[in-house]
């Protein structure tokens, strides 16, 4: 799938012809701040798996699931 970078003031300009083209195609079209990529136009896509059957083989190691967890172990407060 073709990704097509596009400046933020293309973008506004063009809004709705990029979102038609988008519609049409299936093509992704990435827009750019300053030429960095921030945001990126595809078409919508409806999840059709459940929850449970999207996170299957997430998991890539499974150790100790029933040890307490202490305050030191969580990375998010150090």
């Amino acid at each position: 799938m073709h990704q097509e970078p596009v400046s933020k003031s293309q973008f506004k300009a063009k809004a709705l012809e990029f979102f038609r083209r988008v519609e049409a195609s299936g093509e992704t079209i990435i827009v750019t701040d300053k030429g960095l990529p921030a945001i990126e136009v595809r078409r919508y896509r409806a999840e059709q798996r459940s929850p449970l059957e999207r996170l299957r083989g997430s998991v890539m190691e499974f150790k100790g699931p029933t040890e307490p967890v202490a305050d030191d172990d969580w990375d998010a407060l150090t």
